[in-house]
């Protein structure tokens, strides 16, 4: 049993620890990411429950009334109403074609307030059969919700024993670990700019207004901490940095990378332009923001801050664009960066201070 133990973090080859840390981030990544997606279908379920319900109420005040009105007006024709046939009521009545129209109205006005209840009765019952559609699809999405947050919770857990092992190593192991991290991030960008993706995109382009105000934003935010689920002002996660900034340009985006992927207007990484969304993994789990120049601004990861990194710092997936509408400004100067704003881990670890795995929503 001893020999399959796992090796102590001190004989632990480097690059062993870094691909723990690689995978298990991308897991705590994509974990968050669908938890946060299946937050925000809950918060849209319970407004949509709440609508129903308000909706519900309404048809049910105006069923109360119209079956109020209704009862009076039966009152008042039976309290009228005598032996006599309406044939022969007719026959005495000193003005029969008064009388005759008089019928007719009182019949058409009892006629449509009965339709008139029925319509709302109707409406009351397709209103309850909402209510409780609505109702078991919030317990559906609670429960999800719960389900989702175990199981990031779970992965947080293993996440934990990496950085329990990280904060085991000597200054020295923790200097190899980040220069192993530095080299592969840089390996990574050489090959993926010698590739010719970005062929159109090596001088920086100028963004349009909504996304050089979406960009500004970000920048600003260098600095502050990744923290799960976060959306700002004091911390944010990678699709919270985005979809906030892009929100403070004017224009609402959906909140996690997953719906930026599949719901904005993709551009080829060729027509790449400051404030378009560089989206990353085959799951889309991961997303930054393009500065230009083959850099972008992004929350790395948990432990980490709001940084500038090279844009292949994780497998590229593609890129979309919140504003494709949005023409170019002229005289476009970039943002200037305050200083460290390229400094400090991508991977979520600054060396010498292990991550907090703790954080949750």
């Amino acid at each position: 049993p001893l020999a399959h133990a796992a090796p102590e973090p001190e004989t632990r080859p480097v690059a062993e620890l870094l691909t723990d840390l690689q995978r298990l981030y991308r897991n705590t990544e994509e974990a968050s990411e669908t938890y946060n997606a299946t937050d925000e279908k809950l918060r849209e379920q319970r407004a949509r429950s709440k609508d129903l319900a308000e909706k519900l109420a309404r048809a049910r005040a105006h069923a109360r009334n119209s079956r109020g009105d209704a009862g009076r007006l039966a009152r008042q024709q039976y309290q009228n109403a005598t032996d006599l046939s309406p044939y022969v009521r007719l026959l005495l009545a000193r003005d029969p074609q008064r009388a005759l129209d008089q019928g007719h109205v009182i019949q058409r006005v009892a006629a449509g307030r009965a339709a008139t209840v029925e319509r709302l009765t109707e409406g009351e019952r397709r209103a309850d059969a909402l209510a409780r559609a609505a109702k078991k699809a919030l317990a559906t999405q609670t429960a999800l919700a719960a389900r989702q947050k175990r199981e990031r919770d779970k992965v947080g857990d293993q996440l934990k024993e990496v950085q329990e092992m990280l904060s085991a190593l000597t200054p020295d192991q923790l200097d190899a670990l980040r220069e192993a991290e530095d080299a592969g991030t840089a390996r990574a960008q050489r090959a993926f700019m010698a590739s010719g993706a970005l062929s159109g995109s090596r001088a920086t382009r100028a963004p349009s207004r909504q996304g050089g105000k979406a960009l500004d934003f970000a920048v600003r935010q260098i600095g502050l901490p990744y923290e799960w689920g976060a959306e700002g002002p004091d911390a944010y996660d990678c699709s919270g940095l985005t979809s906030r900034a892009w929100a403070h340009a004017g224009r609402e985006i959906p909140r996690t990378s997953q719906e930026q992927w599949a719901e904005l207007r993709r551009v080829p990484l060729s027509k790449l332009r400051p404030g378009d969304l560089v989206v990353y993994f085959p799951n889309a789990t991961h997303v930054a923001m393009y500065l230009g120049d083959g850099k972008v601004v992004q929350a790395p990861r948990p432990g980490s801050r709001v940084k500038v990194s090279p844009i292949a710092a994780n497998p590229v997936l593609g890129a979309v664009r919140p504003d494709p509408g949005g023409r170019p400004v002229r005289g476009y100067i970039p943002p200037r960066l305050p200083e460290g704003a390229t400094s400090g881990s991508d991977l979520g670890y600054s060396g010498d201070q292990p991550p907090d795995a703790t954080d949750s929503r």
